[in-house]
C-alpha cells in the first residue's frame, strides 16, 4: 500500500466517523446502522466494519488527527503477491458464472473450493481484479428519500455551489466568468463568494479559504457531485479540518434549494446592475459584487428569517462559531497531493513541466504537494524540501551531482577489476 492509497483509506475512515465527530447522529443507532452494510473500502474492497472499529477510529482522530487514521505501512513491503495471468482468466471465467455475488462472499468461495491461499492472495487483490474487468456485481442503489430541512443554528451546514455569470474582458478577449459560493444554512449569510475566468479547483480553494477565515467553521459542507466538490484536495482538507463533506445525489439541485435560491437572487438583484454599467475588468466584477453583496443582499430582510436580516442572523450566533487558530495551517492544507518517481537525474514532471529535486530522493517515489504558488515535497505529513521548475539553459552549464545509482556502478565495477 502505497502513501496515496493510506491517505484514501484514512478518508474513508473519516468519512465513517464524521457524523459522531460532529454530533449528527444517534451513536448507538448509527453503529447499528453502518454494521449492517457491507462498505466500498478504497485498496480493500467491499467489506462490513465493526461497530467497535469505527469508535477506535473515532478515538485514534480525536488523539492524533487525520494521522491516526492512516493504516500502518505493511511489515511485507516488498514481497509480490500477485495473480499470474492464468490465475487472473481462471477467477474471471469463475466469476462470470456469479456475476452477482458479492466480492467478499466470492472471495471467500475461492478459498473454500482452493482456487486460491488466503495467506498468499489478499482480498482486496481479487477485488480490484474484478473491478478492472466490472465484475464486480454493483447495482443501482435505490434513491433514499430527500426531506426539506433548515438548521436553527449557524455554522451548522454550508451548501455550495457553482454558477455560471456574465461575460466580462480578461486579457483582451471577453471570457464567461463562473460564481463559486457558500451559503449559511441557518441565517442565508453568504460566507464567501467570487467570480472566476475558469471552473477549476483553484477556485473553490480561495472561497473556501477566504470563506474559513472570515466565518469561522462549518460542521458539514455540502456540495453536489462536481468535480471540484468531489477532489481529493477538498476531502484531505476537510478530513484535517474535522469538517462533514457531504454531496448531494446526482441531477438533483432541489436537495441544495438554499443556494440555487442564493443565485437566483443574483441574477434578478445584481445583474441587472451590470446591464445598465457593465464591468470592464473580472476585479471590477468581483468589487461590486462584494459591495452588492454587503449593502444589499445581507442587509436586506429575508423572507425565510422572520423578519431579520442575513447578518443580523448571523451576528446573534456569533459566540456560537469556532474560528480558526492559525488561518496560516490552510497553507498547507489546501495543496493539491501527487505521488512521483525521481528520475536518476534528479527531476519529476508534473502538468508537463520539469522540475528538479534535492539528489537524496533520486529513485524514490515521494508525495509532492502543489499549489499555484510552488510545489514542495512532503514526508510523514511534513513539508522537508522544494522542487525547482528546470532551466535547461541554466543547467547546460551546471556541474551536476553524480547520481547514486552511478556511483554504485562504478564502485561495483571498480571492485570487480580489483579482483581480477
Amino acid at each position: 500500500m502505497n502513501e496515496r492509497e493510506r491517505e484514501q483509506v484514512a478518508l474513508f475512515r473519516y468519512g465513517l466517523i464524521a457524523p459522531i465527530l460532529n454530533g449528527q447522529v444517534d451513536i448507538k443507532e448509527y453503529l447499528k446502522e453502518v454494521e449492517g452494510k457491507f462498505h466500498s473500502v478504497p485498496y480493500y474492497g467491499e467489506r462490513k466494519v465493526a461497530g467497535k472499529t469505527v469508535q477506535e477510529w473515532f478515538l485514534h482522530y480525536r488523539r492524533h488527527g487525520f494521522e491516526g487514521l492512516l493504516p500502518k505501512k505493511r511489515a511485507d513491503k516488498g514481497n509480490s503477491r500477485r495473480l499470474s495471468p492464468d490465475d487472473q482468466d481462471q477467477i474471471l471465467e469463475i466469476r462470470k458464472k456469479s456475476p452477482h455475488m458479492p466480492v467478499s462472499v466470492f472471495y471467500e468461495q475461492l478459498i473454500a473450493n482452493g482456487e486460491i491461499n488466503k495467506s498468499q492472495i489478499s482480498y482486496s487483490t481479487i477485488n480490484r481484479l474484478l473491478k478492472k474487468h466490472n465484475l464486480t456485481g454493483k447495482g443501482p442503489e435505490a434513491m433514499p428519500e430527500r426531506k426539506r430541512f433548515a438548521h436553527d443554528k449557524v455554522n451548522t451546514l454550508w451548501q455550495a455551489d457553482l454558477s455560471h455569470g456574465p461575460y466580462v474582458p480578461v486579457d483582451g478577449k471577453r471570457k464567461k466568468t463562473f460564481l463559486i459560493a457558500y451559503i449559511d444554512d441557518c441565517s442565508r449569510l453568504i460566507p464567501y463568494a467570487q467570480f472566476f475566468s475558469s471552473e477549476k479547483f483553484d477556485g473553490l480553494r480561495v472561497v473556501t479559504k477566504e470563506a474559513l477565515i472570515r466565518r469561522g467553521k462549518p460542521t458539514i459542507i455540502y456540495g453536489d457531485n462536481g468535480k471540484i466538490y468531489r477532489s481529493e484536495t477538498l476531502q484531505f482538507a476537510c478530513a484535517q479540518l474535522g469538517i462533514t463533506l457531504a454531496h448531494t445525489r446526482p441531477y438533483d439541485p432541489r436537495s441544495k434549494g438554499k443556494i440555487e435560491r442564493f443565485f437566483k437572487t443574483v441574477q434578478t438583484r445584481f445583474y441587472p446592475l451590470l446591464q445598465a454599467e457593465p464591468a470592464s475588468s473580472l476585479d471590477e466584477l468581483n468589487d461590486r459584487f462584494w459591495r452588492w453583496l454587503e449593502e444589499d443582499y445581507h442587509r436586506r430582510v429575508h423572507a425565510s428569517l422572520d423578519g431579520l436580516t442575513p447578518h443580523q442572523v448571523f451576528q446573534s450566533q456569533l459566540d456560537t462559531i469556532t474560528y480558526l487558530e492559525d488561518p496560516s495551517i490552510l497553507d498547507s492544507i489546501f495543496l493539491k497531493r501527487e505521488q512521483r518517481k525521481v528520475k536518476a537525474d534528479g527531476t519529476i514532471t508534473l502538468n508537463k513541466q520539469l522540475y528538479e529535486v534535492p539528489a537524496r530522493f533520486i529513485g524514490l517515489n515521494i508525495d509532492v504537494r502543489l499549489d499555484e504558488e510552488g510545489v514542495y515535497i512532503f514526508e510523514d505529513g511534513k513539508k522537508v524540501a522544494e522542487a525547482n521548475l528546470v532551466s535547461m539553459k541554466d543547467n547546460a552549464h551546471a556541474k551536476r551531482t553524480p547520481s547514486p545509482f552511478t556511483l554504485a556502478a562504478e564502485n561495483e565495477e571498480q571492485g570487480g577489476k580489483e579482483h581480477v
